[in-house]
């Protein structure tokens, strides 16, 4: 499954910084825009799949669980 972001990136002096602004609080930074990138994608993943645990934590043990995908 592939999943798309928007990429804002900034410059500040000498660093790249990057956030989406779909997914507060995931931000990248870098010496370059590439690393910015790669550390916002990082920064994407380890917020979803907190906010995934999180979100089933109060799940009951007899519900069903599936997937959905969306498409845009």
């Amino acid at each position: 499954m592939r999943h798309e972001f928007t990429a804002v990136v900034e410059r500040d002096e000498e660093w790249f910084i990057a956030y989406a602004p779909e997914v507060p609080g995931a931000n990248g930074q870098g010496r370059t825009r590439e690393h910015a990138l790669e550390s916002l994608s990082d920064a994407i993943a380890l917020v979803l799949e907190d906010r995934r645990e999180d979100g089933l934590r109060g799940v009951p043990d007899n519900a069903e669980r599936t997937t959905v995908q969306v498409a845009a």
